[in-house]
């Protein structure tokens, strides 16, 4: 009889993987600084303060500019939408409006259809300030790909592509049916 506890070895990835992962990395001296994911995590951390230092100046953090950004770029409209799209809970999300709105950036305005529905939308400001989030974006990842080629920013994109394509291979399909593209 099989134990009903979950397993974190090899053989506990969902069947659907279709190329068996090489052994990068082994237990005996491993060291976490040289892991793919620690390096990968320090540079979204470096990002991530930089383009909060860079947005200093419009009194956005991290938390603030990308759900803004978000509503800018017409990724979301309601309070649930921008929730499922910036990954976080409605409370979350309502704390992070409640400081939009007292900058004067968005309002929440209740649907006429349906009351349930919270819309939000952007202030003239809030429109203003979005506008120049894609400048500090470009301005700070550019900064941090200094000395990269071309050919090596296509490669360095499409080995991200791959990592981010096996980490979805291994995650189990949720009911429902329907995927992103």
């Amino acid at each position: 009889m099989r134990s009903s506890k979950k397993s974190l070895s090899p053989d506990a990835k969902p069947a659907e993987a279709v190329c068996v992962a090489r052994q990068f990395y082994c237990t005996e001296g491993y060291m976490p600084e040289n892991s793919v994911g620690y390096l990968m995590r320090r540079v979204l951390t470096a990002v991530a303060q930089e383009i909060e230092r860079q947005l200093e100046p419009v009194d956005l953090t991290n938390a603030q500019w990308i759900p803004l950004f978000k509503l800018f770029m017409g990724k979301a409209s309601t309070v649930a939408e921008l929730a499922r799209e910036c990954q976080l809970d409605a409370g979350a999300m309502t704390r992070l409006l409640d400081r939009l709105e007292a900058k004067g950036l968005c309002h929440r305005v209740r649907s006429v259809e349906d009351r349930r529905v919270v819309n939000i939308e952007l202030t003239d400001e809030g429109r203003s300030v979005a506008a120049g989030i894609p400048e500090v974006l470009c301005r700070v990842q550019n900064a941090h790909l200094a000395g990269f080629s071309d050919d090596e920013f296509q490669a360095l994109k499409g080995f991200l592509r791959r990592i981010l394509d096996n980490a979805q291979a291994q995650t189990p399909p949720t009911s429902g049916g329907s995927h992103e593209a």
